[in-house]
């Protein structure tokens, strides 16, 4: 399955500012019903079988983020206007996200960066040598794609 990060709106059926209602049924609707994650937490987070992982967080019964986790395998494929964010190299991430928008490194984290303007974010545990056999450092971990505001603090009502 493909999802297609389209900040600030959400990704697929989860859609930025929905209820948590929706949002959980949203979430539910992209579970694939014949094989269930035992990790799986109703109203958080599922594993789809590739391993891809999609956890959302609601403040005020309203959706405000969605984390993307990395896939183990390749069924599941996550992009943003093509760029296949998990299955090319962070660096080679960083560099095509720069023809579309500012991307920077995060302050705390140089392993990690952060497209400001589309409230995207990149994170990986550490910054990798370019190896692709060393996947934990070259490769991004996760990718969040959050409401307006959301780095400011806490939703106002």
């Amino acid at each position: 399955m493909h999802f297609e990060l389209a900040p600030p709106a959400g990704v697929g059926p989860l859609q930025i500012g929905m209820t948590r209602q929706a949002a959980n049924h949203a979430l539910e609707s992209l579970r694939e019903p014949a094989e269930i994650s035992a990790s799986d937490r109703v109203g958080q987070h599922i594993f789809r079988p590739s391993g891809l992982m999609i956890s959302i967080e609601c403040t005020r019964d309203l959706l405000e983020a969605v984390e993307l986790g990395r896939p183990s395998q390749p069924s599941d494929v996550v992009l943003f206007r093509g760029i296949d964010v998990f299955g090319l190299p962070a660096r080679d991430v960083v560099s095509r996200m720069a023809e579309i928008t500012t991307i920077v490194a995060a302050e705390d984290d140089a392993a990690s960066f952060i497209a400001p303007d589309l409230l995207l974010s990149f994170w990986r545990p550490f910054q990798g040598d370019d190896d692709p056999e060393d996947e934990q450092g070259c490769f991004s971990n996760s990718v969040l794609l959050a409401r307006p505001g959301y780095y400011d603090g806490p939703s106002r009502p």
